[in-house]
């Protein structure tokens, strides 16, 4: 009652102002490297006087704690096992893929033919072994026939993955969105490596008859462009 209370006021606060307002998002940090800032700012080009709180909150493991807290609005982030949930909405996006990515110093760039078994005993930068994302990466390889790399270094740390592979030693599996976001300014190269892994979905999570507020439908609106946009420029 007290959250549809506040969503009602901020519903009257938009009709006198509606260039003005905030949302509250939760997403893991991959979403915060390439996908939310990109719909951050092509709201925000419409509505500079707008205020995003974004919260670091993991959507793959689906516990949407922070939504039924409700100290977020909406939840962004990627889908890696149905919903099972009967209390949240949820609307897919768009479909991000996988790469194998080096920084532009690293020997295998120049190589114009590579398999991941000659990568295999490379220095690799890898998502948490005891990660969902990690076990479907791992079974989507060994059902194309293919051993995962060995693991040199573990971390959901962007940061961390974005400062050893500019090292020249490291490779990494990396999303599409974050590499064409993360590509120029980190010097990042693809390698011509097919792995046959399916690509994920990414989604908005909400509360099911929760009203959402003005603010939060506009984030909404946004995100369905940026996910079209991405999905053109493939």
């Amino acid at each position: 009652m007290f959250d549809e209370l506040k969503e009602g006021i901020r519903d009257i606060e938009f009709l006198s102002n509606p260039t003005v307002g905030e949302v509250r998002i939760g997403c893991p940090e991959a979403m915060t490297a390439a996908f939310v800032p990109a719909i951050v700012e092509r709201l925000w080009r419409q509505y500079p006087r707008i205020v995003v709180h974004v919260v670091n909150a993991q959507t793959a493991e689906q516990e949407f704690r922070e939504l039924r807290e409700r100290s977020v609005d909406l939840m962004v982030g990627r889908v890696l096992k149905p919903l099972a949930d009967d209390d949240i909405t949820m609307e897919v996006l768009c479909e991000d893929e996988f790469f194998v990515v080096a920084g532009s110093r690293n020997r295998w760039v120049r190589r114009p033919k590579t398999t991941l078994e000659e990568l295999r005993d490379e220095p690799w930068v890898l998502f948490p072994t005891n990660s969902l994302i990690a076990s479907y990466v791992a079974e989507a390889l060994r059902a194309n026939g293919l051993e995962p790399p060995r693991e040199s270094v573990t971390s959901f740390s962007l940061h961390a993955r974005m400062q050893l592979l500019a090292s020249g030693r490291f490779l990494t599996v990396m999303f599409g969105s974050v590499l064409r976001r993360n590509a120029k300014p980190w010097s990042l190269r693809v390698l011509p490596i097919d792995l046959g892994i399916p690509p994920v979905p990414i989604a908005i999570f909400t509360l099911k008859n929760r009203i959402l507020s003005p603010m939060a439908e506009l984030f909404i609106k946004h995100a369905r462009a940026v996910s079209k946009a991405l999905t053109s420029n493939r």
